[in-house]
């Protein structure tokens, strides 16, 4: 910071030299008081076992990626400086249920890989590996994540890889682009309920309150479609958004399935127990379980690979003060 300034500075002076009459005093002292760089407006800092997204240097979220059953998100902050995501498994809080552990942060997995079970963390579940990161990128209006990982059943045996690419903006969006590789043979993701693109939200957001929140205002799902509540579980739509109070405040989230995505418009895996997720592969389950387990497999050819692509959008207010409809139609048809 000190070196910029003394860089402004400098040129400032020189300027002032040539063209006084066009720099005066006040002008040099209003580039003295500019921030050092814009650069880093979104910044990653690289951490041991995680990377800190800051916006403005203020804490955004922190992606945890070594000694973890799969990398995840956590805390996310939201408008208003409250926090999205429920703090169990990783922080014991008062006032939460600290039921399903591997709902961790804002994460992706799946359940069904080769036929093992990489969204549980049991005893027979495997694990997402973090192999390298392929870049990291702070920004003035977005910073880049991009990482690649390994899903290594219990055995030991390595089923697949990913390379998923996050990007945090300012404006509190995250976007995330995972693509499948089939590195090591075929791959096939199996039909199931317990996926994929996911969040599990602040305790006093669900649709369902707990037991420590039994009476207070409750949170609300509405998807795409219009469809809302409970009945939102299993079905599809291009996107879905889960509000509710938070902190003295009402905020939301969406998340939007991209039309290129397979499947799309997918299903959704919504819980009025805050439980979130956006899941192509569940068909037998949503549809009303079907006789023919395998109908939403989903196979990969050895050496090809899928991608899927979405957008988490945190916003204050319901739906409409979201305008959550208006900016799923500016993602998807501005081509970026």
């Amino acid at each position: 910071m000190l070196t910029t300034h003394i860089t402004l500075l400098t040129s400032a002076t020189m300027f002032a030299k040539v063209r006084p009459q066009l720099l005066p005093v006040a002008a040099v002292f209003a580039i003295l008081s500019m921030p050092a760089t814009a650069a880093d407006a979104v910044k990653l800092t690289e951490g041991e076992k995680s990377v800190r997204v800051e916006l403005n240097g203020q804490l955004f979220t922190q992606y945890h990626f070594k000694d973890v059953p799969r990398p995840y998100c956590y805390p996310v902050i939201g408008p208003g400086g409250v926090h999205m995501t429920r703090h169990a498994p990783m922080k014991k809080v008062e006032n939460e249920d600290p039921d399903h552990p591997h709902h961790r942060g804002l994460w992706y997995a799946h359940g069904a890989v080769n036929g093992s079970d990489f969204w549980a963390e049991g005893a027979k579940s495997g694990k997402t590996v973090h192999v390298k990161f392929l870049e990291l990128k702070s920004g003035d209006k977005v910073a880049t994540l991009r990482s690649a990982n390994k899903w290594v059943t219990i055995e030991g045996k390595t089923v697949c890889t990913d390379e998923r690419t996050m990007r945090f903006h300012a404006d509190r969006t995250i976007d995330l682009d995972i693509t499948y590789i089939a590195s090591e043979g075929e791959v096939v993701l199996g039909d199931t309920k317990e996926g994929s693109c996911s969040i599990r939200l602040a305790e006093t957001m669900r649709l369902k309150p707990n037991k420590f929140n039994a009476g207070k205002p409750t949170g609300q799902i509405v998807l795409s479609t219009g469809v809302t509540g409970a009945q939102t579980w299993g079905k599809r739509a291009a996107w879905c958004d889960y509000y509710g109070p938070n902190e003295g405040k009402t905020v939301g989230v969406a998340i939007f399935d991209h039309p290129s995505n397979p499947k799309h418009p997918t299903w959704w895996h919504v819980r009025d127990y805050g439980l979130f997720s956006a899941n192509p592969f569940g068909v037998h389950d949503f549809e009303s379980k079907r006789a023919e387990p395998n109908l939403g497999d989903i196979k990969i050819e050895a050496g090809k690979s899928l991608t899927w692509k979405y957008r988490y959008y945190f916003h204050e207010g319901d739906e409409k003060q979201g305008n959550v409809a208006a900016r799923y139609a500016d993602w998807t048809q501005s081509g970026k």
